[in-house]
């Protein structure tokens, strides 16, 4: 399970580059320390077949980029996270640094793990949907669905939950096949 390591003040990216390259996923979410194991084998082929799909729809043609895990993407001063897949479209490149990632993406990817489900659900969410991420999906790889949700008016919005494909909403001409994932 997902743990938080509360802190007697709020935590930055200057705590965040000092943690040990361990194999686990280190967060800073709202200030506070999180701290994941690395995901199992399930969840690294779905990543990948996903991460396949995107990549051919966006970089190949070179619409934007792709990022998979682990990439530090930096979204406030006290917010630093390690989505599964973060799609960046060609006209937001400039968040794309050396080291990090700096700004909001236009795509956020979370897939479920027994330890992240409660932060990937909740916290990232509602830290996501504060933050004004366009898109963000929430891939549950034991039920074999993905759980759309698009900012309208500020409030994340679900676009439904999908088994067979799933269309990005917010950006054009890019579609998964979730056939080939499962």
């Amino acid at each position: 399970m997902s743990q938080a390591i509360p802190a007697k003040t709020k935590l930055g990216y200057e705590h965040y580059v000092c943690y040990p390259d361990d194999g686990r996923r280190h967060e800073i979410i709202e200030g506070d320390h999180y701290v994941n194991p690395a995901p199992n084998t399930s969840h690294q082929r779905v990543s990948s077949r996903i991460h396949f799909q995107l990549f051919d729809q966006i970089e190949e043609p070179e619409r934007g980029e792709v990022f998979a895990a682990p990439t530090d993407l930096q979204l406030t001063n006290h917010d630093i996270v390690q989505p599964d897949l973060i799609v960046i479209m060609r006209e937001r490149r400039l968040i794309i640094t050396p080291t990090k990632i700096k700004g909001t993406p236009d795509l956020i990817v979370e897939i479920l793990s027994p330890s992240t489900e409660k932060n990937d659900c909740v916290l990232k969410k509602g830290l996501y949907e504060r933050l004004g991420v366009p898109e963000y999906w929430i891939v549950d790889p034991d039920e074999h669905t993905v759980e759309q949700f698009v900012l309208r008016d500020g409030e994340y919005v679900s676009e439904g939950s999908h088994t067979k494909s799933i269309t990005v909403a917010t950006i054009e001409n890019v579609r998964v096949d979730l056939t080939k994932v499962w």
